[in-house]
């Protein structure tokens, strides 16, 4: 059965409302106070994050993950997450693999069963402190009321844009839109050491983001043998070169798509090159059928797809091969931030300040228009826009520089090894 995560519209239909009611009737506990009674810190430790959708972002979480585990210890901090989104934390390697909570979302009647499964099972940790990642989810306010954790940090919407989800949370920082999401993450775990009743005014100062650098994904043998063997299958040997393509077929947020047409013609040119370049298009199983029409469309032997041929470790496997991914504003830009390949990420109605891959092999291109981003963590990621001018202003020339700009860094870093 698919997973119904990968639905947002329904997901948002169900936080809109049912989330809702759930932050009502949890605020209407709260205020009782007798009936739920506050929980001491006292015997308490370790800490709780709540993020469950959203790879890329999750990704971006690292830093934050990193200052919990030096606050807290690497064995005392849990992640609670959707399961099919469980692997990036299991490829950060930041917390153990058992500390890692998840939620089956193969049904209705499952989601609802495992998250009543894993909120008994947190209110068995007893533990000090939980953080919030998501936004401004109105269902994960209240579960994070009812897991019992007497320190909670929440995004709060003050009088801000944002979704009314109670006051659920003892420290309610206010989400800034002007720092970038990795810093933002770090913020909730700096919040923990002010006091409750200081919020909105958090004298925190973001660190530099940029200094972060992701841990390195490291695939086991086989993971990376499948890999190469699947590359020289296709290339009937192993490429001198490797440019990647994540076209996303079937995006559920189309408004982010880069035109089909575009990377067509965007292969041809980079094929162009030289002939000892070849094109990879990437994707999952739902899109290998359309993947795999646009590779035709291509039209050389140099081009091939892998979509729904690898699993997502064996994906970071194939990033860790290849040279340059050129790919929209989505999880495998920040997939490719644990690998050591190239990206050209592309971005329209979302922002590179705010959500851009922060390292130096990463080139981000974004249209600059005057309504872009349209869609933002305050407005649920909600547009009016039907028509997607910002990502139809990205020209197939600017890719390809960018491409080629990267290429060429590739082999002069590649010399530079080579005469030391």
């Amino acid at each position: 059965m698919a997973s119904l995560a990968s639905n947002t519209p329904l997901f948002q239909r169900m936080d809109r409302w049912v989330g809702g009611a759930a932050c009502l009737f949890c605020e209407a506990l709260r205020r009782l106070g007798a009936l739920f009674p506050k929980s001491s810190s006292s015997g308490r430790k370790g800490l709780l994050f709540v993020k469950l959708a959203e790879q890329g972002s999750t990704v971006l979480a690292g830093a934050a993950i990193r200052d919990a585990v030096n606050k807290f210890g690497r064995e005392n901090v849990y992640f609670l997450v959707f399961d099919e989104n469980r692997f990036i934390l299991d490829a950060h390697d930041l917390i153990p693999v058992g500390n890692v909570l998840t939620i089956n979302t193969r049904g209705l009647d499952k989601i609802v069963f495992s998250s009543l499964r894993q909120l008994a099972a947190i209110r068995r940790l007893k533990l000090e402190a939980l953080i919030d990642l998501e936004f401004f989810a109105r269902a994960t306010a209240a579960f994070c009321f009812l897991t019992g954790i007497p320190k909670r940090v929440g995004f709060h919407a003050y009088f801000m844009e944002g979704p009314w989800r109670g006051n659920l949370f003892t420290h309610k920082p206010r989400y800034n839109p002007h720092i970038h999401t990795s810093s933002t993450f770090r913020s909730l775990v700096a919040a923990l050491d002010m006091p409750p009743d200081v919020f909105p005014q958090f004298a925190w100062v973001p660190p530099d983001p940029t200094i972060f650098e992701p841990p390195r994904f490291v695939p086991t043998p086989a993971e990376s043998e499948a890999m190469t063997k699947l590359i020289a299958d296709q290339c009937g040997g192993k490429p001198r070169s490797l440019v990647l393509l994540n076209a996303n077929a079937s995006d559920l947020l189309p408004l982010r798509r880069w035109a089909n047409e575009n990377y067509i013609e965007l292969a041809k040119r980079v094929l162009a090159l030289s002939p000892d370049l070849f094109v990879a298009f990437t994707g999952g199983p739902s899109e290998a059928e359309k993947t795999a029409d646009i590779v035709r469309a291509v039209g050389s032997e140099r081009a091939f797809s892998t979509a729904g041929k690898t699993t997502l470790r064996e994906l970071l496997a194939l990033y860790n091969l290849a040279d340059v991914l050129v790919t929209n504003d989505s999880g495998p830009a920040h997939f490719a931030t644990l690998t050591g390949v190239h990206t050209v990420v592309l971005f329209g109605p979302e922002t590179p300040k705010l959500f851009g891959v922060l390292l130096p092999r990463c080139r981000t291109i974004s249209a600059g228009l005057a309504c872009s981003p349209c869609v933002s963590a305050t407005n649920n990621r909600q547009t009016s826009c039907r028509d997607n001018v910002c990502m139809q202003s990205l020209s197939v020339e600017r890719v390809l520089d960018a491409v080629v700009e990267a290429l060429r860094e590739r082999e002069e870093a590649g010399n530079a090894l080579r005469a030391s």
